[in-house]
């Protein structure tokens, strides 16, 4: 869950000031292994753009148009699929796992959260008491 979290962290990070330094390192590896670079300030064109009369630079296409796209939709599934909840569940859940069963991970303050926030109907007030016991 952790690497999950520092994933969408970095995702983020990347939509909202990473620009110039993904163009550095794409721009590098290009250089590199000998690859031509095409020209970010040229005017880009498209059919559609033309019909509009909108005249932007290449680096702005790609990076609002296609990148920042795409980095949406990846921070969207990930959001969807491990949301807050979701993620506090399976960190929780995690006590319980035998594997992984120590006294350093065993955290009965653990059990009682996943038992109280995820699971409450499947226990009586009784047993909940007794739980932290």
């Amino acid at each position: 869950m952790h690497l999950v979290t520092t994933t969408k962290t970095l995702i983020q990070k990347l939509r909202n000031d990473g620009s110039e330094t993904l163009l550095e390192e794409v721009t590098s590896f290009c250089k590199h292994q000998d690859i031509e670079v095409s020209d970010i300030d040229a005017c880009f064109s498209s059919v559609r753009q033309s019909l509009h009369k909108k005249s932007v630079i290449v680096e702005h296409h790609y990076w609002v148009n296609i990148l920042t796209s795409i980095i949406d939709q990846q921070l969207q599934k990930l959001n969807n699929r491990f949301n807050e909840q979701a993620i506090e569940l399976l960190k929780l859940s995690t006590t319980l796992d035998p594997k992984l069963f120590s006294y350093k991970l065993f955290s009965v303050e653990d059990i009682y959260l996943l038992v109280d926030k995820f699971y409450p109907e499947n226990f009586s007030n009784q047993e909940r008491i007794h739980l932290r016991f």
